[in-house]
């Protein structure tokens, strides 16, 4: 259901290890499933010195986006460690979480930017190099999350990904949010982080062509392919913005037949990234999702942090 029907604060999330992560409008809270089988939750204040900057268009993609990531990490960090993946039982810090942030993200654009751009560059044509470099990249995201779609504890993850979905489709429609009411819906999502990436992958096809066209005027190899990855790096964070605006703006209007087409691919790619998530799992989204909207539970247990989201 769309958000302008609901009328209520948007919630997003996450799925972290053995549990879920939620943003509400003034919280965010992890959930984890620990191994005695009992839940636990870290419930964090979100502070409101960003809140100016997310009205503003295009401008809070970029904010969002890199604060997200952020608070995913933690989130993965605090899930990590309840779940005893971490035997140390430690988290990590802030500047460590910060330094594998810019070390994935750079992992990310080697990948998924940096190579298929290479590829590319062989064709004879600006259009073909890009529509090559979008083909590969792509085949290389749907083949990265297929593979690893295997993986048991992937798989677990994937569960959770699902009742993340369910449960805030329960809120988003005014359901009690109990099991049996939030296992009715859906496992995909039109605000899906997947599909935002999907909607990235193509829209840098037709951002790179033209900024290619009008920028890249050699033909000396090793230059053009630096110039690339320059104005890959550089057009990274405006696509994003796009992306998050046309994301936001879909997810409103699907029932536009030609909206609904075109939200169509990152919809299919959350077949492979969700999966139907299990009572347990479905009761940890629950308590994350009503901590998030700062509603009491008795399901769980606080481990408490005193620390805001800056």
């Amino acid at each position: 259901m769309s958000e302008q029907k609901c009328k209520i604060p948007s919630v997003g999330g996450q799925a972290v290890i053995e549990g879920v992560m939620m943003r509400g409008s003034e919280n965010i809270a992890t959930a984890v499933r620990t191994p005695n089988g009992n839940i636990v939750y870290e419930k964090m204040a979100l502070s409101t010195n960003n809140k100016k900057w997310y009205k503003i268009p295009f401008i809070r993609g970029v904010i969002l986006l890199w604060d997200s990531l952020f608070v995913g990490m933690k989130a993965l960090n605090f899930s990590a460690v309840q779940a005893g993946v971490e035997e140390d039982g430690k988290e990590l810090s802030k500047t460590a979480i910060a330094l594998t942030m810019i070390i994935s993200l750079l992992i990310g654009v080697a990948v998924f930017f940096f190579i298929p751009a290479f590829i590319g560059s062989f064709a004879k044509t600006t259009l073909a190099q890009n529509v090559i470099e979008g083909i590969v990249r792509i085949v290389i995201f749907v083949g990265y999350i297929s593979l690893i779609s295997f993986l048991k504890d992937i798989q677990r993850v994937f569960q959770y990904h699902g009742a993340e979905h369910k449960a805030i489709f329960a809120y988003e429609n005014h359901k009690e949010l109990v099991p049996s009411e939030v296992d009715k819906f859906t496992t995909i999502h039109p605000r899906c982080g997947t599909s935002f990436i999907v909607i990235v992958l193509v829209l840098s096809i037709f951002v790179f062509s033209i900024v290619d066209t009008s920028f890249i005027h050699t033909h000396v190899f090793v230059i053009k392919n630096l110039l690339k990855f320059c104005i890959r790096i550089v057009c990274l964070p405006i696509i994003a913005a796009i992306a998050y605006e046309m994301q936001r703006y879909s997810s409103r209007h699907l029932s536009n037949p030609i909206i609904g087409i075109l939200a169509k691919p990152g919809m299919w790619v959350q077949k492979i990234t969700t999966k139907k998530p299990t009572e347990d799992q479905l009761e940890v989204a629950i308590v994350a999702l009503k901590v998030s909207l700062g509603q009491e539970v008795e399901n769980a247990t606080e481990i408490i942090k005193a620390e805001t989201i800056k």
